[in-house]
């Protein structure tokens, strides 16, 4: 369901529309919730979430936060620095690095995740809930923890080899 559209450099795609229905007086009345992830490819990811009662505005809402949400992610030779488990919910992500040539191995919303962020070699496992919006927290929940080989120099102040 994931559609994907470029606009000014920036990767945006359509995770899930959802249909809700409130039964009033003279029939339902339909309202829609959208969840877009948008990334620049280059190690920058964000999600949103909006609602309207028609298609358009609540993807458009939902794009419109991703991009104000974006965050650095760490990507070395177009993969992942490390193992990194993420969580959200009942949702549960392991996020595993792989050598060139591998490609993205994910279901479609932790992969519409991995696209916008520019990986281009990862291996993937969901466990627990098979939400597409929970899937998508938990895996910018396990990005949000990932540290290259640098960045734990500094913060622990030692030298790696």
């Amino acid at each position: 369901m994931a559609t994907d559209t470029t606009q000014n450099g920036l990767v945006e795609r359509v995770v899930r529309i959802k249909r809700c229905a409130a039964v009033v007086k003279g029939g339902r009345r339909f309202s829609f919730a959208a969840m877009a992830v948008v990334g620049d490819g280059k190690g920058k990811v964000g999600w949103g979430y909006g609602k309207a009662n028609e298609v358009p505005p609540c993807v458009e809402k939902a794009t419109k936060q991703a991009s104000r949400t974006m965050q650095e992610v760490p990507i070395v030779d177009g993969s992942i620095p490390h193992v990194v488990k993420g969580r959200y919910g009942a949702a549960k992500v392991i996020l595993i690095p792989a050598g060139p040539g591998t490609g993205i191995i994910a279901g479609a919303s932790v992969r519409a995740v991995c696209e916008a962020a520019g990986i281009t070699n990862i291996l993937t496992k969901s466990f627990g809930s098979p939400n597409a919006v929970t899937l998508v927290k938990a895996t910018i929940d396990a990005l949000n923890q990932l540290r290259t080989a640098e960045q734990v120099q500094s913060l622990r102040g030692v030298e790696l080899s």
